[in-house]
Formats: C-alpha cells, sequence, structure tokens
C-alpha cells in the first residue's frame, strides 16, 4: 500500500509539472501551478472527496430566476447553433453563475455514464470545494481555459478534460462561466476555442438585448466576410456618437478603454456618417490613424423623430416662470379623500400624511405598515391623486389575492404562448401599466420566494423582462408597498428576502388602527357624513356614536364603513338607530379584549402589553393578537418599557 501511495504521490507531482494540454504554453502551465498552490492553501490533498456545496431547491429557483436573461439567451441563442456540432461528442455543456453555482447543463445523456459526475443543477464548482477544475479556475482567472486528465487538483476529476470561458456583462462584469467538459479520450483542442466562441456569442447577445432598441451598434473585423461573426468588435453609440458599451473583442483589437470615447476618436468618421450608412451595407474605415477595417451599422430599432431645438445649444436660461415644475392635480375624482381629510386631530396621522407626502415626489419608495382593513390602499390613493404622478394610472395588487402561480405572469406580463392557458395577445402585466404612475403592492409579504427575486431585479435595474420573451422594457414607477406583517421577522425566518426588503422599505411608516387613533370620534363622524352622499339621513346622535367610538373595531375601517352601511340601509332614511346595526358588531362589544380594554387611547396599552406579554412568556404574535394590535404596536410599547 506504502509503494503504491508514493507512485500516486508521483503521478500528482508530475501532472503538475507536465500539463497535458498546451504542453509549450508555460503561461497555462502557470496558471495550473497557481491553482494547485490554492488547493493546497484551501487544505485539500488529492484524495479529497469533491465538496459541491448543492443548493436547496428553492435557492436554486431563486439563482436561476436572477440569471433568467443569460439563461433564456444561452439556451435559445446560442445552444441551437453548437448542439449539433456537438451532438456526437462524449461531452456535456455547463453554464454556471459567477460563484459557481451550476445553472443549466446539456447533453447529461452524452457525459459520464456509469457514475455520478457533479455536473448537475446547484452543485458548486469552485477550486476551494473542488479543486482545480475549468469552472472554479476560469472564474477566478477570469480567463479561458483548459483543465486537463491529470491537471484536476482532484484524483476523482481526473476521468474528464473541462474548457471553460467567463462570461461578461455590458458593464464589463463577471456574469458567469460556459464550460464544455468531455469523458472521452480523444483530442480536446478545439473544445476551448469552441467554447470561447460560445461565451462571446453570449455576450455579444446580451448587448443587442439591452441596446439595440434605441442605440446604434456597429460591427468591426478586418475581414469583410466575417463581419457576421461573433469574434467581430462590436460598439455600442448614442445619438451623439458617444460609445456607451462594446464587447471585450472590440477592447482586444483597438487594444484600449473605449469608455465614454466617441466614434471620431477611434475611427476617421462621425457620428453624420454613420447615421447615414444604409442598412447592412459595409462600409472601409481606418482605426486609430493606421489600422484599415471594414465596419457595419445597425440602426436602432425604435427610431426617434427629433427636431431642432435652438435651446440645447448652451447659454439659454428659460425664464423663472417657465421653469419646469411638476404639475400638481387641480382636482381629485369623488372617490378619492383629500390628503388633509385623512386625519381629524390624530398626531401620528398627521405626521404619517405630512411625510408621505413629501416623498411621493422623491426617487425614494414607501412601505407602509399596519393592520388588515386599516386603510392602506385609501390612503396611497390619495397620495398618488396629490403627487405629479396624478394623470397616470395607480395600479394596486394584492399579493395575497392572485394564485402563486399566476403572480409572475400577472406582475412581470407575458408573450403570447408563453405558457399552457396564455392569452393569445400575451399581456402586458401590472408593472409596465403602472409605468410612470404609482405602484401599490399591498400584502407583499404574501409574495412568494421566486417572485420576490425577479421583483427585486425589476427594481434595480428599472426594466421589466416578460416571461417568454428576451426583450426588456423600462419602467419608471413611484413603489408603494404596504403589509400586515412584521417583515424583518419574514426576513430573519427566511420567508422574505432580506435584500428585497431593504430596496422597498425607503420610508417606513406605520398607519395606526382605527381602535387606536386619538380622532375616532371625528372620523366615525366623517365617514358616516360621506357615505350620507351616497345614503341620505339624519346626523349621528350622540348616543350612537358613544357607541360606535368604544367598540374595538377589530376589521378596522373596513368594518366601520361595513356596519355603518348596513345600519343606514336598515334605518331607510330615519334616524340611525342601535337595532339597525349588524349582529357582529355587538359580538365583538363582548370580546375579552374589550373586556379587559375598556378605553381604547394609546395610554391604556403601557398596561394591557406588559401584562399580556407577562401572560405569554413573551409571546409576540399572541400578545398581539389578544391585545388586537400589530406586532409593531407590541414591539413599540416593549422598547419603551424595556421588556
Amino acid at each position: 500500500m506504502t509503494v503504491k501511495k508514493e507512485q500516486q504521490e508521483s503521478d500528482d507531482s508530475k501532472a503538475m509539472r507536465s500539463p497535458n494540454v498546451n504542453l509549450n504554453d508555460e503561461e497555462h502551465k502557470q496558471q495550473i501551478e497557481d491553482s494547485w498552490y490554492r488547493c493546497e492553501q484551501f487544505g485539500l490533498e488529492h484524495t479529497s472527496e469533491p465538496n459541491f456545496a448543492t443548493l436547496p431547491k428553492g435557492e436554486l429557483n431563486d439563482l436561476r430566476d436572477q440569471h433568467r436573461n443569460l439563461l433564456e439567451t444561452t439556451e435559445n441563442e446560442i445552444i441551437p447553433y453548437y448542439e449539433n456540432i456537438l451532438s456526437n461528442s462524449a461531452c456535456i455543456i455547463v453554464l454556471a453563475d459567477r460563484q459557481g453555482h451550476v445553472l443549466n447543463t446539456w447533453g447529461q445523456d452524452r457525459f459520464g455514464r456509469g457514475h455520478y459526475h457533479g455536473l448537475v443543477e446547484g452543485n458548486q464548482w469552485t477550486e476551494q470545494g473542488v479543486g482545480t477544475n475549468a469552472i472554479g479556475t476560469a472564474l477566478i482567472s477570469g480567463r479561458a481555459i483548459q483543465v486537463g486528465r491529470d491537471e484536476h487538483y482532484l484524483r476523482a476529476n481526473r476521468y474528464m478534460v473541462g474548457s471553460a470561458s467567463p462570461i461578461y456583462d455590458t458593464g464589463n462584469e463577471l456574469l458567469g462561466v460556459l464550460d464544455i467538459s468531455s469523458d472521452a479520450y480523444l483530442p480536446q483542442d478545439h473544445t476551448l476555442g469552441m467554447v470561447k466562441l460560445m461565451s462571446l456569442s453570449v455576450e455579444n447577445r446580451l448587448i443587442f438585448a439591452a441596446f439595440q432598441q434605441r442605440h446604434f451598434i456597429v460591427s468591426f473585423n478586418t475581414n469583410l466576410t466575417s463581419l457576421d461573426s461573433h469574434w467581430s468588435g462590436l460598439l455600442v453609440l448614442d445619438d451623439q456618437g458617444t460609445i456607451v458599451s462594446a464587447n471585450r473583442r472590440a477592447e482586444i483589437v483597438l487594444a484600449r478603454d473605449l469608455s465614454l470615447l466617441n466614434i471620431s476618436q477611434i475611427f476617421d468618421c462621425d457620428m453624420r456618417e454613420i447615421k447615414n450608412q444604409p442598412l447592412h451595407m459595409p462600409m472601409k474605415q481606418r482605426a486609430l490613424g493606421r489600422f484599415q477595417f471594414y465596419m457595419k451599422v445597425l440602426p436602432p430599432v425604435t427610431q426617434v423623430m427629433k427636431v431642432p431645438d435652438y435651446r440645447t445649444s448652451g447659454g439659454y436660461q428659460a425664464p423663472p416662470s417657465q421653469l419646469a415644475k411638476p404639475t400638481m392635480p387641480s382636482s381629485i375624482p369623488d372617490n378619492v379623500i383629500p390628503l388633509d381629510e385623512l386625519e381629524h386631530g390624530d398626531p401620528q396621522v398627521k405626521r404619517v400624511v405630512k411625510q408621505a407626502h413629501k416623498i411621493m415626489e422623491k426617487d425614494i419608495p414607501i412601505l407602509i405598515h399596519g393592520e388588515t382593513g386599516a386603510g392602506k390602499e385609501i390612503f396611497v390613493r390619495s397620495l398618488h391623486y396629490h403627487s405629479s404622478r396624478h394623470k397616470e394610472m395607480l395600479v394596486a395588487v394584492n399579493c395575497a389575492a392572485i394564485p402563486s402561480e399566476l403572480v409572475e405572469s400577472e406582475l412581470f406580463g407575458y408573450e403570447k404562448g408563453a405558457f399552457t392557458g396564455a392569452q393569445n395577445k400575451g399581456s402586458i402585466g401590472l408593472i409596465r401599466r403602472a409605468h410612470k404612475g404609482t405602484l401599490f403592492l399591498d400584502e407583499i409579504g404574501e409574495m412568494p420566494a421566486t417572485v420576490q427575486s425577479r421583483l427585486l431585479r425589476v427594481l434595480q435595474e428599472r426594466v421589466v423582462t416578460p416571461l417568454g420573451s428576451t426583450e426588456v422594457y423600462p419602467v419608471d414607477v413611484k413603489l408603494i408597498s404596504a403589509t400586515n406583517r412584521n417583515l424583518k421577522d419574514e426576513v430573519t425566518e427566511g420567508r422574505f428576502r432580506q435584500d428585497l426588503y431593504y430596496r422597498i422599505s425607503g420610508l417606513n411608516i406605520e398607519l395606526p388602527s382605527l381602535r387606536q387613533r386619538q380622532d375616532k370620534r371625528k372620523l366615525i363622524s366623517y365617514v358616516h357624513e360621506r357615505l350620507r352622499l351616497e345614503e341620505p339621513g339624519p346626523a349621528l346622535t350622540e348616543a350612537l356614536l358613544e357607541l360606535l367610538a368604544g367598540h374595538p373595531w377589530p376589521g378596522n375601517m373596513r368594518q366601520l364603513v361595513h356596519v355603518l352601511k348596513v345600519g343606514m340601509a336598515m334605518a331607510d332614511g330615519d334616524e340611525l338607530e342601535e337595532w339597525h346595526l349588524p349582529d357582529d358588531f355587538f359580538d365583538d362589544l363582548q370580546s375579552p379584549v374589550n373586556a379587559n380594554e375598556k378605553q381604547t387611547e394609546p395610554e391604556a396599552y403601557d398596561i394591557l402589553i406588559p401584562k399580556l406579554l407577562e401572560q405569554t412568556h413573551g409571546n409576540v404574535s399572541q400578545t398581539a393578537k389578544l391585545a388586537g394590535v400589530s406586532r409593531n404596536t407590541v414591539y413599540k410599547y416593549a422598547k419603551e418599557k424595556n421588556l
């Protein structure tokens, strides 16, 4: 056994000294040696078993959703061109993210027959867990590499040859890696070139998807017949000729940073020539004063008609009276409550209204906490119609009311035929419907985890990609979210994404429940007066107002409106009396909470909440239920009392 072990160690050392791929490539040899050194520092041995740190299915689904564009571009626009070439080879194509997590594979049936190979979705291929390997080493070096059988640090991986090339996004940030691995005993020299070409193809398609709608895209190559190949350089130009993006090939060929240079600084032509070049007709230009290239111009898909505006030439200042200001509404719809009528003497509500009204004109999201029925949607409608977005749509989405399997298609829209049951015309989705207006996501704490990740991406990038499409659509929405849950607790318990929480919680406000409001009597009278516009009748008597003000209102404003509507319908124009009210109104009056809590003013909670916390042994949820308040209220009073 000792002799065998020494022989194996000798073979390991020999493999590192004499790599079996690119034997004359000193740079490649140095890459492998550096990788093996890192593996030793990680504490790996050649006999170590691979640790793939497999992701749970839910996290994998989230990850795939975050990389939806990359996955769809690779599968729909790249794989079909190469699958036929590789169909007769014993190889597998692997797409991984920038942490080495396998997102998808193609050709599983051709590879690794007879044993488990680890190249499956959810597994992570890093040097730290799997040793030297094409995916992990390409990610660390940021360069394409082929790792031969004996160049793998772990013996467990020495049955295959891996060729991997990193993929960069339009901002030149590492996005992921493409890999072709083979377990055949045949030369694999061609696969490294192929995987490089595939990664370039993905990058180029991502550039087209991101910019072709509104930008000029120029391809250039030294060979006229290769202008349409993926080896061509790509430049993305705005209307003034500024280079706003470029593929890696362009920067390699021109050997310089192209960021925000003008096209005239690179080629002996200006933007006017670019704009006037006929579609599909190549032009020959000199670059940097000495290199000859053929160029082809692809104009924007969306042509914008422009007329001269001499005010943009510089030096023009608009008179003070003509400076652009947000247009505010001169009137509001009858079913919208004016902002100054949302409160009738409650200092907390007054402060909340003032804060939210100011933030409506800022690029800051609003998160509203409050019990069910506390009037969150009424509040949002008033905010929207008192803002500069009042002419556009307010789209309210109850995340708890949409079936989980339909949330994605409802929010983000879908292309025709994207899934079974999809409408023939497709759908633009609720987010795009709210473009330039306000998007209100009620009960956002009920949103499925897979949808949370897609929503986060929309809020970060401000673009929407419908299901079944690779097109991106810009969106400009004022985001207001609402919840009756404590989202921080949901984050701690893993039910709500932490990054999404911080994205939606710009201004955090809490709408108090009806029983907590200090202006309860005046508010009840106000609601009754508004309902009298629909159902005429006498004003409330002092006795009935006293009865209504003493109610615990577990259903909040929604229950109040229901009780008053039923009572007024029963009164049929006569004075509203106690016997006109529905039976369940009186059931609530007998509830334990009401018996323990004769008065419902905030000072009563100073005594009630600590007492209930003691009885429930600190259980916040149970205390909130018994007190008939939100968990946020319990936290607030507990903090004040240092409980």
